[in-house]
């Protein structure tokens, strides 16, 4: 997919407002905040711990598992006065349909959420990456102030 970078989660990290994402595909690293709770939810997925009942994110996968679905990938596609909006890419195939591709409006949080349970790509449209600033030096900021820690 040559306009799409792929990025992973880089760091998780608290702030005031509620949590830093850090995406970066090796060679920049783009930030956005979301709510607490969501960061939680991530950051307990990348930390591989199993929640005693299925949270949220958990569900929807459940049920898109149930209905013949899956994930197929996550993309940052604009930014709109410092608010980025994704897609969520699924594929369905099941017993009663030809195969289906849906493309969802999702909060680029949700999306995130989600690919990290599931092991899906993650993207951001590249004419978008390339407008965006590097936050390598916010990220290291907020790591030393921090104590180190990430994701």
């Amino acid at each position: 997919m040559p306009n799409l970078v792929r990025v992973e989660p880089v760091a998780l990290l608290p702030t005031q407002a509620g949590c830093a994402v850090f995406l970066g595909d090796g060679n920049k690293v783009i930030v956005f905040y979301i709510d607490p709770a969501v960061g939680a939810s991530i950051n307990a997925s990348l930390n591989g711990q199993l929640p005693p009942r299925p949270l949220t994110h958990d569900l929807y996968l459940l049920t898109l598992e149930a209905f013949g679905a899956k994930i197929s990938r996550a993309v940052i596609v604009r930014m709109d006065q410092e608010i980025y909006y994704a897609r969520l890419i699924l594929e369905a195939e099941n017993e009663i349909m030809e195969r289906k591709i849906i493309e969802l409006d999702a909060r680029p949080s949700d999306c995130l959420a989600v690919v990290v349970r599931c092991g899906a790509p993650f993207y951001v449209v590249r004419e978008l990456w390339d407008t965006l600033e590097d936050m390598s030096s916010v990220l290291a900021e907020m790591q030393k102030n921090d104590g180190g820690e990430t994701t």
